[in-house]
Parts: structure tokens; C-alpha cells; sequence
């Protein structure tokens, strides 16, 4: 499961923005005690998103996540039913 952020993502979209408003990234980073790998990989997932945008992204991730399991879940049962099915009784 992944880890969840220290940092909102009105919070790190205000940082993104500050770095495109002439703000040094290095500042930007120090100030909010993150590394720079780690801004640069918010800067490739939120770049040019607006907030909304941001909240829309989150519930499409969770809500996949979700789809994700209940398909694993539905393999697993239609594996168990098709080993029962293979055996002569």
C-alpha cells in the first residue's frame, strides 16, 4: 500500500506554482523539507494541473485501486471453482 503524503495536493500544487512564479526549486524544497527527486516526481504527476484537477486525479486513483482488488478478488474465486471443477469425482 502506498505510503500517504505529509502534503496536500492544494499544498503541493501552491509549491509547484511558486517554482513557475520565478521561486528556486532548491528554496522551495528546503523550505518544505523534501528532496528534490521528490518535487521533481510531483512536478511530472500535478504539472499544469489546476487544484480541482488534482481532487479528480486522487478519487480516479482510489476508486481504480478498488476496481483492482474486486477483479483479483473475482480470479482467485473463478481459479478455486475451476481446480474444484477439474477434478473427477
Amino acid at each position: 500500500m502506498a505510503r500517504k503524503s505529509r502534503f496536500s495536493d492544494e499544498q503541493i500544487i501552491r509549491a509547484l506554482r511558486e517554482v513557475d512564479n520565478g521561486a528556486k526549486a532548491t528554496d522551495v524544497t528546503r523550505r518544505l523539507g523534501v528532496s528534490g527527486k521528490t518535487f521533481y516526481s510531483w512536478r511530472s504527476k500535478f504539472g499544469g494541473m489546476e487544484v480541482s484537477d488534482a481532487k479528480r486525479l486522487r478519487t480516479l486513483e482510489e476508486e481504480n485501486a478498488r476496481l483492482k482488488k474486486l477483479l483479483a478478488d473475482q480470479l482467485l474465486d473463478n481459479e478455486g471453482l475451476r481446480l474444484v471443477l477439474s477434478k473427477k469425482w
